[in-house]
């Protein structure tokens, strides 16, 4: 079996050659150079996304930690300014469950003369996800991994984006095909970084310093690790619980350890989930919540890691 540390990346000079690539199905593909984006298609997606100023990956080792109820409220967030346009991609192919989150299920695509258009949840706020593509939010997805590559390059390609400040991509829990055809496809432009969201026990960050290691192995930067369901606040007792104990230090002594930022610890708040189930930003729901103000500092966070990494490089260019 062949893990992401032992692989030397797609864009290594022994990408295909090294002994770590024996048996693997991508061999063939990586050793010719085959593996990302031919010049032509590099030239397309530039094309289409050259109006996007910022890309932010949203990344988790493990499914079921909030990665994507995250995805939608920092879209929310980042929206709040009317003067920023953002858009949400959601590559999570098997389980699209951010059509439901953005309040948009039985929505569809529709074909413009410029491509698809986006689905929108405000002026400023648009979506595209594959659940936009089924008949039903209860049919499964049974592709295997070259036609989630395809669909992931179609929604990069013929989607009509726009102008966008944000461009926000959901991913799927781990890091398999979806993660290498984002990051390849999206090496024809740029990417700020990815965020990485975690739970505080050690069964979720086991799979999160896997995270971390593809990053590194892809050359994906990482603005950070945000630690979801950290710690429960009894609304009527206010005594404080810890839902998932921090058995071996939780999201900071691992940040601490791998040198990571850690960006905020969010709460659980009964609220968060009922939002997202009747598509509503839970931003705009309960703003004085403990959680929406570690939400606001996150995104903040973020906002500014952006501007620095856009800064650096305009110095470069």
């Amino acid at each position: 079996s062949l893990s992401v540390a032992e692989c030397p990346g797609t864009g290594s000079a022994q990408a295909g050659r090294a002994a770590a690539c024996q048996g693997c199905p991508n061999q063939g593909l990586c050793a010719a150079g085959a593996a990302g984006p031919d010049p032509a298609e590099a030239a397309e997606l530039r094309a289409r996304l050259r109006a996007v100023r910022h890309t932010v990956l949203v990344l988790s080792g493990k499914g079921g930690v909030g990665k994507s109820t995250f995805s939608a409220l920092l879209a929310h967030g980042l929206a709040a300014d009317e003067a920023k346009q953002v858009a949400l991609l959601d590559i999570d192919i098997c389980g699209p469950s951010i059509p439901k989150m953005m309040g948009l299920e039985g929505e569809q695509v529709h074909q413009s003369g410029s491509g698809w258009s986006p689905v929108y949840v405000e002026e400023n706020l648009g979506v595209m996800s594959v659940g936009f593509l089924l008949s039903s939010p209860d049919d499964a997805v049974i592709w295997r991994g070259p036609k989630k590559n395809g669909l992931i390059k179609q929604f990069l390609r013929d989607v009509d984006w726009g102008e966008v400040d944000y461009l926000i991509v959901d991913t799927p829990p781990g890091t398999s095909d979806e993660h290498l055809s984002i990051v390849q496809y999206l090496s024809a432009t740029h990417i700020d970084g990815a965020v990485i969201v975690t739970t505080p026990q050690e069964v979720s960050l086991q799979d999160v310093r896997k995270e971390i290691n593809f990053c590194h192995k892809v050359k994906l930067p990482i603005i950070g690790v945000v630690e979801n369901m950290s710690g429960f606040v009894c609304p009527k007792c206010k005594n404080e619980s810890q839902i998932f104990p921090p058995t071996t230090g939780g999201a900071e002594k691992m940040c601490q350890n791998l040198n990571v930022s850690l960006l905020g610890k969010v709460p659980l708040d009964p609220q968060i989930g009922k939002s997202c189930d009747r598509g509503q930003s839970f931003l705009s729901e309960a703003p004085e919540s403990p959680a929406t103000l570690s939400y606001r500092n996150i995104i903040q966070r973020i906002q500014e890691y952006c501007e620095q990494h856009h800064f650096q490089e305009e110095k470069i260019m």
